[in-house]
């Protein structure tokens, strides 16, 4: 009887086991992706084995939905990081079966000497495919009909499950934060892809703390300029403009603006700036109020409500408010008179110019003297003609010089205004002169580049290579300036999640980033970039003080590779080239 009884427990057992072994993976909810504009309709996918495939691959590798990988397999990687760095890495998922369910999950890091770090210093994110099109001319009006569609790899969902599908090939994004009190040394970890149906892959993450510190983005000296909209965000949540709703979705996203080194709060001192040329055109934080007895009247509320929210997530170097010189020359405020809203036509030398901003800027300097603002504050421009630009100063000198102004400049203004242009940015590929450029770093003037719609390379378009995210970083540096300006953070189209195509440029020109906090490829690589920006810096630093002279030079030599304005024929390996060397350097 007793033989029967421990018969009935193994049976038992091992029908309990079988049933845990069997039930079925939980597969986070995600949104849809779009259809394929173009599938690979040629591509065989039968030359494959069943089951799920997967290797590690090179985060400057951009997938295609439809197109089967020829890579070899790869389950170990390694790389070198700084404490308080973030490290990147991608694997690529493709199967010709059905659909298969798929689990990621890391382990603990641990090191040589019993060290570890915990699993949450790494998150998994699989990526999402988005439509795109091509550069094409680049600027001007786009018939999505006139440009070569197809999907594109971009958007990092924030989901470690995902259900692969029959034909496809899926990338899982990996992002490691190295603790900044990280002990130096080897750590390694394990990804385990749990398969429903099929044996766990185990891969090999490694990765040797360096005996160097990155500060914490806050305390980054590059300067990083990318432009926000809240109203998109309002707009694509369906919620009420500076509501409470509206404040709890701008955070996350200001969030990892403020954790990529972000220095400058974008603020809109009137309606529609940049006019209608973004899906979501830009308020006024500041209510414009013309009394009955003519006298005016202003509000700051909602503009002191963002400026604090940015500066309290960390973003504090700079206010760049838009813009005394608008796209249009057109003005708006609430006349008492009339009781409505009134548009006016105001060109900067005008009466009606003078009329509008000498009462606003006699007020509006009195306000953020309470605030404690009034030095860091700059009245921002974009690209506006040499002759608007010099009657603007002429009232701006006069009324309020203290700002001084922050300008997107592609007319090589700085030689007329060397000292009301705080914050310059000049357009990719050109230069300011040597000597220009010393004397604005000796006065505390900041100095960047930008890049828009009419450059091919380097971009984050939706297509773009991903190493043109890090070259940027390098050519920064390279080219001898502060830091780098984009002109659209979260200017959203219409449907940002599904097609990154917008009316007037390239794909992906208007955005970086997706609703609900989503980061990007683009985004990511571009980070990282600023990255090695700041360990340049920083090594620069340490071998000047050390009169470590043959290094320096090394160094510097390495990084002039770096400043050219075309796309080498192996961008990622010029890349690995410069990692490398900073590297090497960062041991001594």
């Amino acid at each position: 009887m007793k033989h029967l009884n421990l018969l009935f427990f193994i049976i038992v057992s091992v029908i309990i086991i079988g049933c845990q072994q069997k039930k079925p993976l939980q597969i986070s909810a995600t949104y849809l992706e779009p259809l394929d504009p173009a599938p690979n309709s040629l591509e065989n996918w039968n030359v494959i084995e069943n089951g799920l495939h997967a290797s590690i691959v090179p985060i400057s590798k951009r997938f295609v939905k439809s197109d089967l990988p020829k890579i070899p397999i790869e389950k170990n990687w390694t790389t070198n990081v700084w404490k308080g760095e973030r490290a990147s890495l991608q694997l690529a998922l493709w199967s010709k079966d059905s659909i298969t369910k798929v689990v990621a999950e890391i382990s603990d890091f641990k090191s040589e000497t019993g060290e570890k770090l915990p699993s949450s210093i790494a998150q998994s994110r699989f990526v999402k495919y988005v439509i795109t099109d091509e550069f094409a001319q680049g600027c001007g009006y786009r018939k999505p009909e006139d440009f070569k569609a197809s999907l594109v790899a971009d958007a990092l969902d924030t989901v470690s499950s995902y259900a692969v599908k029959q034909f496809e090939t899926r990338p899982l994004w990996i992002t490691i934060n190295i603790p900044e009190n990280a002990t130096q040394g080897t750590y390694v970890s394990t990804l385990k892809l749990l398969i429903e149906g099929q044996k766990t892959q185990s891969f090999t993450l490694s990765f040797n703390v360096l005996p160097k510190t990155l500060p914490p983005p806050t305390a980054w000296k590059f300067h990083l300029d990318l432009w926000q909209n809240p109203y998109a965000v309002a707009r694509y949540h369906q919620v009420e403009p500076w509501s409470k709703k509206h404040w709890e979705l701008l955070t996350p996203l200001m969030k990892e603006l403020a954790d990529a080194g972000q220095k400058v709060i974008t603020v809109s001192l009137n309606k529609r700036p940049w006019g209608g040329q973004t899906f979501d055109p830009f308020d006024s934080m500041i209510k414009w109020i013309k009394k009955a007895d003519g006298t005016w009247e202003y509000d700051f509320t909602i503009f002191d409500t963002w400026v604090e929210f940015m500066m309290n997530l960390g973003i504090k170097n700079q206010i760049s408010c838009y813009s005394m010189v608008p796209w249009g020359n057109e003005f708006y405020y609430f006349d008492e008179e009339t009781n409505q809203e009134l548009k006016v036509k105001a060109p900067p030398g005008s009466k009606e110019y003078e009329q509008l901003w000498i009462p606003f800027l006699t007020k509006f300097k009195v306000h953020l003297k309470t605030k404690g603002w009034n030095t860091i504050t700059r009245m921002a421009m974009d690209e506006r003609k040499p002759d608007e630009m010099k009657a603007m100063f002429n009232l701006l000198n006069t009324y309020a010089p203290e700002f001084g102004a922050s300008f997107a400049d592609n007319h090589k203004s700085y030689k007329l205004y060397p000292n009301q242009l705080k914050d310059l940015s000049v357009a990719f590929g050109a230069t300011i002169d040597e000597e220009d450029l010393q004397l604005r770093k000796q006065n505390g003037y900041i100095s960047t580049h930008y890049v828009c719609c009419s450059d091919k390379f380097p971009n984050v378009f939706t297509f773009s290579d991903p190493s043109e995210g890090v070259f940027i970083g390098w050519y920064s540096i390279a080219a001898g300036f502060d830091g780098f300006l984009r002109w659209a953070y979260n200017s959203w189209v219409e449907n940002p999640l599904q097609d990154s195509r917008f009316r007037t440029w390239p794909a992906g020109d208007t955005y970086l980033v997706y609703p609900d906090a989503r980061s990007s490829i683009r985004f990511e690589t571009l980070r990282e970039g600023i990255e090695d920006a700041e360990k340049i810096r920083i090594l620069r630093q340490y071998l000047s003080e050390n009169n470590k002279i043959e290094e320096l030079k090394e160094l510097n030599k390495m990084v002039e590779k770096f400043n050219i304005t075309t796309k080498p024929p192996h961008l990622d390996h010029l890349i690995l080239e410069g990692k490398s060397t900073l590297t090497r350097l960062s041991k001594l």
